[in-house]
Parts: C-alpha cells; sequence; structure tokens
C-alpha cells in the first residue's frame, strides 16, 4: 500500500479559523485574517473542535493519491458520503502485463494456505488474459477478478470528514486494510495540519470508546 497527500487547502488551519472568527465578528473578511496571529488561531480551533463547531473545518480539504489497496476496501471507503473518489476503472483499464493482488497477513502467515491464494489467483489471473486475448471486453472479463483484486485511487475529504472518518476506521475494530490506510492518512494531514488532527482518530483517543462490542485495548497507530 502506498498513501500520498496530493495537495490540501493552503493555510489550511488559519482558513478555518477565519471562517469561525466571522461567524461572531462585524469586521470584514480582510481585517480577521491580517489579525489572527498564529496563537489566535491555536487558540479558536482550539476552542471550535472542543466546542464540537466543527462545520468551519468544511473550508478544508485534503486530496490523497492511495495504490495498492484491494477492492475489498473500495466497497468500504465509499460508504462514506461526504468525499470526492476517483478509482482506476477495470472497464476501461485492461491488466494485461498482470493483475496485482492484496494479501492478508492472516493467509501469508498459513503456508499452505498461502499456497492455495497463489494457486487461485494465478489461475483467475490467466483465464482474465484469456478472455481479453479472445477479444472478451475488459468490462466483461473484470467479472471473475476478486475483492483481492488491487486498485488505485483519489479520494478528496474535507478536514471535518476527515475527523469523522478517522473516528471509525482508525478503531482497533476497524477491518485491517482500512485501519491502515486511515492511520497513514491521518500522520500524512497530521504533519500538515497539527492544529486540526492533533486529537483525531478513533473515540478512545479522546473521551472513551463509544463501539458497543468494545476491543478492550488501547489504540495504537
Amino acid at each position: 500500500m502506498n498513501v500520498k497527500l496530493l495537495k490540501f487547502t493552503k493555510d489550511a488551519e488559519k482558513m478555518c479559523a477565519v471562517a469561525a472568527r466571522l461567524c461572531y465578528s462585524a469586521s470584514t473578511i480582510d481585517y480577521i485574517d491580517e489579525n489572527l496571529t498564529p496563537d489566535k488561531v491555536k487558540d479558536l480551533l482550539g476552542k471550535v473542535i472542543f466546542s464540537g463547531h466543527h462545520s468551519v473545518l468544511e473550508h478544508a480539504s485534503f486530496t490523497f493519491g492511495v495504490e495498492g489497496v484491494s477492492r475489498a476496501l473500495l466497497a468500504q471507503l465509499t460508504r462514506h458520503r461526504i468525499a470526492s473518489f476517483s478509482v482506476q476503472s477495470q472497464r476501461y483499464v485492461k491488466s494485461k502485463a498482470g493483475v496485482d493482488f492484496v494479501f492478508p497477513a492472516t493467509i501469508k502467515n498459513d503456508e499452505k494456505l498461502l499456497e492455495k491464494y497463489n494457486n487461485f489467483l494465478k489461475s483467475t489471473e490467466s483465464l482474465y488474459k484469456e478472455f481479453l486475448d479472445a477479444g472478451i471486453p475488459a468490462e466483461d472479463a473484470r467479472y471473475i477478478l476478486p475483492n483481492a483484486a488491487a486498485t488505485q485511487i483519489i479520494i478528496t475529504m474535507n478536514a471535518r470528514e476527515l475527523r469523522h472518518f478517522f473516528s471509525l476506521r482508525c478503531c482497533n475494530r476497524a477491518q485491517w486494510e482500512m485501519k491502515d490506510m486511515a492511520c497513514r492518512m491521518l500522520n500524512l494531514v497530521r504533519k500538515e495540519a497539527p492544529l486540526l488532527f492533533e486529537d483525531a482518530g478513533p473515540d478512545c483517543a479522546r473521551e472513551g470508546c463509544h463501539e458497543t462490542f468494545n476491543c478492550g485495548k488501547a489504540w495504537k497507530k
């Protein structure tokens, strides 16, 4: 898996702070922007995040490039409604050079099952190529590809939705591939906008777990 932060709102923290101050100020936007010092930005964002007034965080957006994740992950990812996704198409992209697959650690750690998994994937890939060579359209040949087939995704979310995403997908009970991706995304945005994400993560990293089935373990990224 490879996760990169491709683009993000310039001065994201200050942008959100300006929006927050504007709501309760008679001053012009330019005046607010010019007079918000770094200390004022930090103080204001701290109050906004603590109070739960997260709508102003929607003015900052972050775009990620993700490679080498499975179609199984994609099915979970698109449940997050307030986000934008662009996915490498199996309909138009023909993988004649070979199909990449994701290997769960539980399978990799079992020698016998790993061999069976590899044999299955190789036979699937071989049949997929045979279909393409026979003139079967890629949009039809893709029907035999499993959830393990790897893909590439560009993801854009605003800071508010990212915080919600991290609260669910960085959780110890999240599916392992999603947790891996989410934690990598969190580490990337925390470097660029620490005031927006310093306390981001699952609920147990802040006030306590809200999951019905609590894992009973401390969160580890």
